[in-house]
């Protein structure tokens, strides 16, 4: 009888709203009646699935059998996909019964069956939902799709205050929400909601049938999964302390997918937070694992990090020395990594060729190729590796690092093997990154020569090549949700801007800091502007520079003597560069900058590139 009223067509625009109320009020009274008689089968013991459903979706309110209507999770991974088809429906009838609810929320993962107790949402036994009730559940499902995260909390407060506990479901629907950057919340608010939530549901699950629980579980295990794939680093991270919440621990290969993730994105903030959930979940890392964090620190700039991961580490090999070799080099840090490679050989071990070639590498960051020759040297005579291609592409690009093309040109022309087409495209190169274009052609013709295919469009006009790997790294870093700025929240600033809601005190800032700047002898370096227009019209043009501008917002939202990072989407130029020196000294921070090719850890007044980038 149950089955056969509740799946009728209701045809409500012939019914007064008095009427409609009755019946609305007797559905709901059958259906808790109906709910009240065991039609189960008493011999009937073996365990259902999740999904299942019995008599049109009623379901059990003693919370032991786990059962869920297979309407409401059909469609259960489109997270609100399909919300507009229901809402003509829905709002049709105001109150509907148990199984017209769970089928007009068909699709739609958050809406599970409000008056249901013991495994979905709680509400007190003996009672039924009335219709304000109802009415207050469907508007935090329409504030849910529109997104208003705010309002749908303060409705989730008056429903618990009138004794109706939230759903699974319905939570796990607002973390998602709190997981999308809004332009109307703050990240505070976002960050405060996504707290208040997660407790609740921490709350919730102790009370929840097991296979329910793990229905839920292995969905946001596969929202992880998607995230990683897409490259959603701030996503995947929310999801990790969802599923924390539901006492479900992500495991390692998914933690340190997400740390390369990190890594990659260039996540320096979320690259600590993924550490410390991997340190949490094991005590004991493999080597393997421990390289994974120290590419991810090095990635991000955080040499000191890194080098807390590489002594702490129990076992070491070659691997290990030379990444750490390479990380100290890419961050600036030469002089430390000529001292790892020295320690290394102190401790008795033997190097490799490839760790000869990071050796290489870190010498030309530091422009000390004399130092570099010495290694070279000592590769064969002390170690009797013979020098492979390999070795003297890292040796070229030794030279030609710190701008010692003439020299890498001689090198080359008097190698002792004959010098392949990878040798000429890192001249080729470098010779163009330090504006020699004459030699930088030179190369190319002997490019085309060897491997007309290697050289595109770009490296034939005379330009740098835009590598396949370099752009999928930017769309990363877009993709990723990682916030690089003050407050964790995303500030773009464009050259010359006057258009920022605090542009007088910005510009007030930076004019401030010049006069000391000048006090400690800084002159402006006017050759980036290129306007033809005088010398103190150059010299207020680069005091609008976009990092310039960063710098005072961060020095003015950010608390006293905290380093700050500024992301670039360019080389920063030769006068900001002096200029954040000089700045660093005079507000008391480290300050780090990330232009398109490196890091720049500035402080005491020097910075770790020593004045080649």
């Amino acid at each position: 009888m149950y089955t056969k009223i509740s799946l009728l067509h209701r045809k409500s625009s012939s019914l007064s709203i008095a009427n409609e109320k009755r019946i609305h009020q007797f559905l709901r009274n059958l259906c808790t009646a109906v709910e009240r008689l065991d039609f189960r089968n008493s011999n009937d013991s073996s365990e259902m699935d999740p999904r299942e459903g019995f008599n049109g979706g009623i379901q059990n309110r003693n919370g032991s059998s786990g059962e869920v209507s297979e309407s409401i999770h059909t469609q259960s991974q489109s997270w609100g996909s399909n919300q507009g088809r229901n809402e003509h429906s829905r709002k049709q009838s105001p109150s509907l019964s148990n199984s017209q609810v769970q089928s007009q929320y068909q699709g739609n993962w958050y809406g599970t069956n409000p008056d249901y107790n013991g495994v979905g949402s709680s509400w007190h036994s003996g009672m039924t939902i009335d219709s304000e009730v109802y009415e207050m559940i469907e508007e935090f499902d329409e504030y849910c799709i529109q997104e208003n995260v705010r309002v749908a909390l303060t409705t989730m407060e008056k429903l618990e205050k009138k004794g109706y506990v939230m759903d699974l479901a319905r939570l796990l629907r607002l973390t998602q929400l709190c997981m999308e950057e809004n332009v109307f919340y703050e990240v505070s608010v976002l960050e405060e909601a996504k707290v208040s939530v997660l407790g609740k549901i921490r709350a919730l699950v102790y009370n929840l049938d097991a296979n329910y629980l793990k229905y839920y579980t292995d969905i946001m295990i596969k929202e992880f999964d998607t995230f990683c794939k897409q490259g959603k680093v701030k996503k995947a991270l929310y999801t990790v302390d969802t599923l924390a919440s539901m006492n479900h621990v992500v495991d390692l290969s998914r933690l340190l997918r997400l740390a390369k993730l990190c890594g990659e994105a260039e996540g320096l903030q979320e690259a600590k937070v993924v550490h410390g959930k991997i340190s949490s979940s094991v005590s004991h890392l493999d080597v393997s694992s421990n390289h994974i964090l120290l590419e991810m620190y090095s990635n991000c700039g955080l040499a000191n990090e890194a080098a807390n991961v590489f002594e702490k580490m129990s076992e070491k090999n070659l691997e290990t020395w030379y990444i750490i070799i390479r990380c100290f080099a890419k961050n600036g840090f030469g002089e430390d990594a000529i001292d790892m490679f020295a320690r290394f050989k102190k401790e008795g071990n033997r190097p490799d060729a490839q760790l000869f070639r990071g050796i290489f590498y870190a010498c030309g960051m530091l422009g000390d190729v004399d130092e570099g020759l010495l290694h070279f040297e000592s590769m064969s005579r002390d170690y009797g590796i013979a020098p492979s291609i390999e070795d003297y592409i890292s040796l070229v690009e030794m030279y030609a690092l710190p701008g010692f093309l003439d020299e890498a040109l001689e090198f080359v022309e008097r190698m002792p093997m004959e010098p392949n087409v990878d040798v000429w495209e890192t001249l080729m190169n470098l010779s163009r990154v330090h504006g020699n274009l004459e030699l930088g052609d030179r190369c190319a013709e002997v490019v085309e020569l060897l491997d007309p295919t290697r050289l595109d469009k770009q490296s034939r006009e005379g330009f740098l090549p835009v590598k396949a790997s370099d752009v999928e790294k930017e769309i990363l870093k877009k993709r990723s949700g990682i916030l690089h700025g003050v407050k964790s929240k995303m500030q773009i600033f464009k050259a010359g801007d006057t258009n920022l809601p605090e542009n007088d005190e910005l510009f007030q800032l930076l004019r401030n800091l010049k006069m000391h700047m000048v006090e400690m002898g800084y002159v402006a370096d006017t050759k980036p502007a290129l306007h033809d227009i005088d010398q103190e019209s150059k010299e207020t043009a680069l005091l609008g520079h976009s990092e310039r501008i960063a710098f005072a917002r961060a020095v003015l939202n950010t608390p006293p003597r905290k380093p700050f990072t500024v992301m670039k989407n360019l080389r920063v130029c030769v006068d900001c560069h002096n200029a954040w020196k000089i700045m660093a000294v005079i507000v008391g921070r480290e300050v780090i900058m990330r232009d398109i090719k490196r890091f720049h850890h500035m402080k005491n007044g020097a910075c770790s590139c020593k004045e080649y980038w």
